[in-house]
């Protein structure tokens, strides 16, 4: 028999569904999760929560799963129907319930999964609460007493109204702005978020649909964005904006259809919101540019370096108080919204940005743009530890490096470039990320590190996310 524990992964839940996933296992994970509620929430112990799915075939099916599990436990159920990640998040927050969220994100069509959270948003993790549920599911799940009710609740036009209240539109000047939403649910969510605004909206698959019949919900992998650039360029566009599946991640596309860097963005939005709480902390992960923590000091800001994962990001917003908090990979957080990472309260702060003065979005960008980076590079090893000690010893033989291992291997050379070499949780992989003074110095360092890490014959190419 299979360990179905197994899709009980470091910060949610995934697998492919019919084989790793499907109506019974998640009806198990409701009553587990209901437990893990009942057994170590605050007292009184929350009586209900709320779920919301993506677009995906076997969402709604999943998500009625789940409620059977929780309400078999005597717990009662808000659906909210169709939503994205981060309207899930608002339906937390905003009415203090623990939530579950259907969705596989940007992974391919026959994938689905659960990211769960307890009141007001709060993730729970391996060491928060999914360890349990994994163990209850080894264990086996024991029938309850019953008694819960599912009962149904819109609301997108709350979400809506509580994100255009956060980021002030109404005086920017008329932009053209076209948004790719990949099939997925900004589809849904960007149509109310933006009514009434100055904002001509050109959209790019906005029907829902969970096969992604155009191409991947992700916006970090260049193919994907092909589309979008285009259609910038052909229309004369101010913007473009590309969401993942379940739109809480979002990656901006500048007027001649270049990439705009994410940690461009972050520092962007500190500054917008260091403007309105001078000397905040604003969190960034590791592998972000130096940019950022550069540009939050120069406005005032505490910036705190932090381990890649939304777990770590919303610990340490939670621990010091912080204001803002931003991911290379396109993720940012935001202590108005509970700390939880939301892709389009990201797009309205540019969009702020943008149509408050009169530069397109290029001339913008650059003044939160200093240095050339490779992006997140991936090589398939057999073993990590051992090629990431090979790089050690290369570098710990020059003068003035210095290491960190906050989050696998970060190298700091003397000229100011550095690279972070680490392991993925769930492959075989190693992650670099190197960033440099210009692209001569990334593609050289890239390539010495790339060299030292792909040099045994086990050692291929993983591509890059």
């Amino acid at each position: 028999m299979p360990d179905r524990s197994a899709i009980v992964k470091a910060y949610d839940i995934r697998g492919v569904v019919g084989e790793q996933l499907d109506s019974e296992v998640v009806r198990d994970i409701g009553a587990a999760f209901a437990d893990l509620l009942v057994s170590s929430g605050p007292s009184p112990t929350p009586q209900t929560m709320i779920t919301g799915h993506d677009m995906r075939d076997s969402s709604p099916g999943l998500a009625a799963a789940f409620a059977q599990g929780v309400t078999n436990r005597g717990l009662d159920v808000i659906s909210i129907g169709l939503a994205s990640t981060d309207m899930l998040y608002f339906g937390s927050g905003w009415l203090d319930l623990p939530g579950a969220m259907f969705t596989a994100s940007h992974n391919p069509a026959r994938y689905n999964g659960i990211k769960l959270c307890r009141a007001g948003a709060t993730p729970v993790g391996q060491d928060s609460g999914l360890e349990q549920i994994r163990l209850a599911l080894q264990r086996g799940i024991q029938p309850g007493p019953g008694g819960g009710v599912v009962t149904e609740r819109n609301i997108l036009a709350d979400y809506a109204r509580y994100l255009r209240s956060l980021v002030d539109l109404s005086e920017i000047r008329p932009l053209r702005v076209v948004v790719d939403a990949g099939n997925g649910m900004g589809g849904y969510t960007v149509p109310a978020v933006v009514e009434g605004l100055p904002l001509q909206v050109i959209p790019l698959y906005f029907e829902l649909d969970g096969s992604f019949p155009h191409h991947e919900a992700n916006p970090l992998d260049p193919a994907n964005l092909v589309d979008l650039q285009a259609t910038v360029r052909e229309e004369g566009a101010d913007l473009g904006l590309a969401l993942d599946g379940d739109a809480d991640r979002c990656v901006a596309i500048d007027e001649r259809g270049e990439v705009v860097s994410p940690s461009a963005i972050t520092a962007l939005v500190a500054t917008r919101e260091l403007a309105t709480e001078p000397g905040a902390t604003v969190i960034y992960n590791l592998i972000t540019s130096q940019a950022v923590p550069e540009i939050v000091a120069e406005h005032g800001g505490l910036p705190v370096r932090t381990r890649v994962g939304h777990s770590f990001i919303k610990q340490r917003m939670a621990e010091t108080g912080a204001i803002f908090g931003g991911e290379h990979s396109a993720h940012y957080y935001f202590r108005s919204f509970w700390r939880a990472d939301s892709g389009l309260l990201a797009a309205l702060h540019v969009l702020a940005a943008l149509g408050e003065q009169q530069r397109p979005v290029s001339a913008l960008m650059a003044d939160f743009s200093r240095y050339a980076a490779s992006g997140e590079i991936n090589s398939t090893v057999a073993d990590q530890q051992g090629s990431m000690e090979a790089v050690r010893e290369r570098f710990a033989a020059r003068d003035a490096v210095e290491f960190d291992e906050l989050d696998g291997l970060t190298v700091r050379c003397p000229d100011g470039s550095w690279f972070n070499l680490r392991p993925s949780n769930t492959e075989p992989l190693l992650r670099l990320n190197v960033e440099a003074r210009d692209t001569t110095a990334v593609e050289a360092l890239r390539d010495e590190v790339l060299a030292l890490v792909r040099g045994s014959s086990t050692a291929t190419p993983g591509g890059r996310r």
